[in-house]
């Protein structure tokens, strides 16, 4: 890997990671309704499917993808579907992710649960498909091993998106806290709910 091509992937990999979108939206929604440590089990479902999303934009998969709508349109109603149901439980303050009056965390939300939401939310995310796409190929060098620079630049991918995604769900945690504090505990489902169904609307739409 060259160095002057490091000095412009660094950069712009991270400015597109810490720009607002649906892994980021999702990430700050669940650190106010479950916790960052919790939602830790969405971000590693997330970068599992970024993972596999740059891999094959790189390796010509994407092209099979775009060139059968169909495959993104399962993977976005059933993503879709998911989210909105679990968005209309935490506005009603009941279901796996919302918090109860007394500030205690819900368990009930399972570990494969949110690492399978990750993995889904990324891969039937388009726009992560054309990000890959546009951004990944011209930082290939053909006259190099491929594999070894696809390591190195999905890895830089993967912790550039895991930084930004503690500090959205490190940032909806505070703002959680702050609104309990308020009494606002209700006030803080629906936010979340909300938000949640955004997402939803986003990945069903987007």
């Amino acid at each position: 890997m060259d160095f002057a091509v490091l000095i412009i992937f660094l950069p712009t990999c991270f400015f597109i990671s810490i720009t607002p979108g649906m892994c980021m939206t999702l990430a700050l929604t669940l650190g106010m309704s479950i916790g960052v440590r919790r939602t830790m089990w969405m971000m590693y479902g997330e970068l599992l499917g970024v993972a596999v999303v740059a891999v094959a934009a790189v390796l010509g998969v994407a092209a099979l993808m775009l060139k059968f709508p169909a495959i993104f349109s399962v993977f976005k109603i059933v993503g879709a579907l998911y989210l909105a149901y679990l968005a209309v439980q935490m506005w009603l303050s009941k279901g796996k992710m919302a918090i109860s009056h007394n500030r205690e965390m819900t368990s009930t939300a399972s570990r494969k649960g949110l690492f399978m939401q990750g993995v889904i939310t990324a891969i039937a995310n388009p726009k992560g498909w054309a990000f890959m796409i546009s951004l990944l190929p011209p930082f290939i060098n053909p006259e190099k091993p491929i594999a070894v620079q696809l390591t190195f630049l999905v890895a830089i991918i993967l912790v550039s998106e895991f930084m930004c995604m503690m500090l959205y769900a490190t940032g909806g945690k505070s703002l959680g806290l702050l609104l309990a504090k308020a009494e606002n505990v209700r006030l803080m489902n629906r936010i979340s709910g909300t938000l949640m169904m955004g997402v939803a609307l986003w990945l069903a739409f987007g």
